[in-house]
């Protein structure tokens, strides 16, 4: 009985650990005024971030981090995307955040 109660709770770790981590990167966007242009669910400036975690995969976060990072422009339409100050590392949690909004 004993394992299934720190089997259930090291499973309700992980899934909070989960929630803290989007939760961490919301607010990362946010700090970062991404949220001035790109909302989560409704196209502000640029897409929203389901609009682009249904167009990408996993193994575009690499290009997505990089684009977060630089800028683009055209994928999206005339408007071009600024580029970032953000760490690598604040972009790659950024698209990583980005990519599990499906």
């Amino acid at each position: 009985m004993k394992a299934i109660y720190v089997s259930l709770l090291a499973a309700a770790g992980v899934m909070s650990a989960g929630a803290v981590q989007a939760e961490d990167a919301a607010a990362l966007a946010k700090s970062k005024n991404c949220m001035t242009c790109h909302q989560v669910d409704k196209k502000v400036v640029g897409p929203s971030y389901k609009d682009v975690a249904n167009k990408y995969t996993a193994k575009d976060e690499p290009m997505l981090a990089a684009k977060i990072i630089s800028g683009g422009k055209g994928t999206w339409g005339p408007v071009p995307m600024p580029p970032n100050k953000v760490t690598p590392e604040e972009a790659n949690t950024l698209a990583k955040w980005i990519l599990s909004l499906k």
